[in-house]
């Protein structure tokens, strides 16, 4: 319950922007291929980002 206050860590944002990107890459990929590789690109950087941390 304590915990619903808390702020979420970096990781932890980077972690749902990843989800977010992939989900969106995935709808994308169903009607534009070049916004698909876009987007999936986008989330390999937040993935590198996250290693890092």
């Amino acid at each position: 319950m304590f915990g619903l206050f808390n702020k979420k860590s970096e990781k932890e944002k980077l972690q749902e922007a990843y989800t977010k990107k992939l989900a969106e890459a995935h709808k994308a990929s169903q009607v534009n291929r070049k916004e698909s590789d876009r987007l999936a690109t986008e989330a390999e950087e937040i993935a590198k980002k996250i290693e890092l941390l």
